[in-house]
């Protein structure tokens, strides 16, 4: 399904994870690799622009962190991405430049592209968020079923359709752009297509196209170009 691909999704110039995305058929294909993926590239990175204040760890000279925030490695903190008080970034965690992620967000196995933006109360496990992509206050991604079986992922459009993606743990696909309104809950395997918008209050389950408005489950209209 073409709306999947990681070109439909995202501008890939805009992560480091650009060479992993360009070789995968589908986006979560990359996040059981991330962990050696952000250690190998880590290791290529210049001291003269990131710190390495600790094991597998890389924060850009240019980041802001308060002194609040908890950071495991593996990790990579792009140029100019704000990281704020209280966050906890659990490892395998590869975040852009212009980032934030803010009060008491949480991070694990993700991948930040820049100018991604996760700035109060979110959790972000096991996902992606496009360039751009903000998650409003207290959105959250679950990423693994109450039952513990393996994500399938489901559409609508053009007609209904599923796939299995064989992970346990698959929290959100966010497009480039993407909009998530407050206190929403991305189920596991959700996919957000570019500059959608959900309605907060929200639960997501399945693949919304771009450019739609997710108000609730069965009332989706398309967003209206703006001139």
């Amino acid at each position: 399904m073409n709306v999947l691909s990681p070109e439909t999704l995202f501008d890939l110039r805009h992560t480091a994870a650009q060479e992993l995305l360009a070789l995968a058929k589908f986006p979560w294909e990359i996040l059981p690799k991330l962990r050696d993926f952000i250690i190998a590239y880590g290791q290529t990175l210049s001291p003269e622009e990131y710190d390495h204040p600790g094991d597998g760890i890389w924060i850009a000279k240019s980041a802001s962190v308060a002194p609040s925030a908890e950071i495991h490695g593996p990790v990579v903190i792009g140029a100019n991405t704000e990281v704020r008080h209280g966050a906890f970034i659990r490892g395998s965690a590869l975040v852009g430049e212009g980032c934030v992620v803010g009060n008491s967000c949480e991070l694990k196995n993700c991948v930040l592209f820049d100018e991604a933006k996760t700035p109060h109360y979110n959790y972000v496990g096991d996902s992606i968020l496009g360039h751009g992509a903000h998650m409003g206050a207290g959105a959250v991604t679950s990423n693994v079923k109450s039952d513990k079986t393996n994500v399938v992922i489901r559409w609508q459009e053009p007609e209904p359709g599923e796939l299995e993606t064989g992970l346990r743990k698959l929290g959100a696909m966010l497009g480039d752009f993407a909009e998530i309104g407050c206190n929403s809950v991305l189920c596991p395997g959700s996919v957000v297509g570019r500059r959608s918008i959900v309605y907060p209050l929200s639960r997501v389950r399945g693949v919304i196209a771009a450019e739609r408005i997710f108000k609730a489950d069965g009332d989706i209209a398309v967003r209206e170009a703006r001139g």
